[in-house]
């Protein structure tokens, strides 16, 4: 098997990206795609075109082709494969399967393609492998990390031992004016230490579905002691030794004299992405068919909509053979705004007529799938601003040197909410915002610099909430973009599937 060229190509012929794993030409290879749409007849079954010199295997992906161009004597079975493999990781790296979206994201399409065709032979990978290469690490940034972060606690230790050195003398002092005694009644010291670390989150724009932030956080650490207790000197850590990695031997021996003083210290554990997030059990029925949307909303600050992208997968996963050959029937919602696509290898009549998806050869079996099949797909696009199922209002006021910041939720009669998490950007603080009023819970992200807003259920008895905040006066642009994400069982789609019929 080798193959020559991986592409994406509008139906005109137009290249997107085109990735060659042999030595050739711009020119030849242009024209083997100019003359690809030529080539391409209506009505056909099968996915692949041959001429004199090479084959085409191809896939439609919504408006575009996803193409193989192939010597012929390669492997048809292996280049279906490896067109399958490919045709999962372009939506992965591309949310919008058109020429704007491809155009976004060609370097990393062409990453992926490159981790699954190696000189035209086609690598054994899934597509979390694929997903996993592609995340590069640079040793090199690594250290550039370790050696700022060590800079950053040498200086944090050369600021608490300065802070000791003028309470001591301070003690000094006072001993001094008067006559060498005094009562320390009230005594006591704090400090702040602000560590800014170089932990930087990129997502994409703020809207349902979705995150923003990206910059430098910054986490506060503060150490109080109790009254009747003189201030303890800290002193500085020998040279010499290596830099750690977490919390250093010195800070833990500093919070257990705090607590031996009888002062509470609450310790942010944080939960590892393991454990955060628990694996879905494999299903155990013959046949499952799963529905599921996503929605990526971007709202103005000033009001109406930016863009509202709905999209959604029927996908069936069948863990036997011979439990493949099924048809099955689903009843269609009254939304006409919803767009239906079906699997090329679908019966498009069968299911137009009937609403019956099922294979355009009966005698064919759906595929074994680990992940399932998609095998129908919607999209819907919309400016109407009442099929929004949140909505967010943000009103903040600055009064003297602080900043009250009020907001509102409004959620949709259509839908209930799970999990819903509001997001608000914050400048970096020396201390937590302080919330007035809350309905629901919240939880400040000193390292982000995040104030997360987290509603459990949103349905009839909280259609509608509030929050209030203070912090610090501070230019009212940097509390936006302000990022929702929650989850619903219902869909805009309304699909529901009847009883199995074969």
């Amino acid at each position: 098997m080798v193959v020559l060229a991986a592409s994406i190509i509008s139906k005109s012929g137009k290249a997107l990206v085109s990735r060659q794993f042999v030595d050739m030409s711009r020119i030849r290879i242009e024209g083997y795609l100019a003359a690809f749409p030529k080539l391409v007849g209506t009505g056909k079954q099968h996915t692949y075109v041959e001429t004199e010199n090479v084959r085409y295997v191809y896939q439609p992906i919504e408006s575009l082709y996803l193409l193989l161009v192939t010597n012929k004597q390669s492997n048809i079975l292996e280049d279906l494969e490896t067109l399958r493999l490919l045709s999962k990781l372009v939506p992965e790296y591309s949310y919008s399967l058109d020429e704007e979206g491809i155009g976004k994201t060609a370097f990393e399409i062409l990453f992926a393609f490159d981790e699954v065709i190696s000189l035209g032979h086609k690598e054994n990978v899934t597509v979390a492998q694929v997903k996993q290469y592609c995340e590069m690490e640079s040793h090199e940034e690594k250290l550039h990390k370790l050696v700022l972060q060590s800079k950053i606690n040498e200086t944090k230790d050369v600021m608490k031992r300065k802070a000791s050195e003028i309470d001591k003398s301070k003690i000094e002092k006072n001993r001094g004016e008067k006559g060498g005694y005094m009562s320390l009644q009230s005594m006591g010291s704090g400090r702040i230490d602000s560590g800014f670390g170089s932990d930087s989150g990129i997502s994409s724009v703020g809207g349902f579905g979705s995150g923003s932030g990206f910059g430098l956080s910054t986490e506060v650490e503060s150490f109080s002691k109790p009254k009747g207790h003189p201030p303890t000197s800290a002193s500085a850590p020998p040279k010499g030794l290596g830099m750690k990695l977490g919390k250093t031997h010195r800070t833990n021996q500093f919070l257990e004299s705090l607590k031996a003083e009888g002062e509470m210290i609450v310790e942010d554990v944080r939960p590892s992405a393991g454990q955060s997030r628990v694996a879905a059990p494999p299903p155990s029925d013959p046949v499952t068919l799963t529905v599921e949307e996503k929605l990526n909303v971007t709202l103005k600050r000033d009001g109406g909509i930016g863009s509202f992208d709905l999209q959604g997968i029927l996908s069936l996963q069948v863990l036997n053979q011979d439990d493949g050959f099924i048809q099955f029937q689903i009843e269609s919602g009254d939304n006409p705004g919803i767009v239906p696509k079906t699997h090329p290898n679908i019966n498009k009549e069968l299911f137009s007529s009937q609403n019956i998806l099922g294979l355009k050869h009966p005698e064919r079996p759906f595929p074994v799938q680990a992940d399932g099949l998609s095998v129908l797909k919607w999209r819907m696009q919309t400016a109407d601003e009442s099929l929004v199922p949140l909505t967010i209002n943000c009103w903040p006021s600055v009064s003297g040197n602080e900043t009250y910041v009020n907001l509102e939720y409004e959620a949709s009669q259509m839908f209930d909410l799970q999990n819903v998490l509001i997001s608000i950007p914050l400048p970096a603080l020396n201390e937590a915002p302080r919330v007035q009023q809350i309905d629901g819970e919240w939880r400040y992200d000193s390292r982000k610099s995040i104030l997360e807003w987290s509603i459990l259920l949103i349905d009839n008895s909280n259609r509608s909430g509030s929050m209030e905040f203070v912090i610090p006066a501070v230019d009212t642009s940097y509390l936006f973009p302000i990022s929702v994400r929650f989850t619903s069982t219902s869909t805009f789609s309304n699909y529901k599937v009847l009883p199995r019929l074969s």
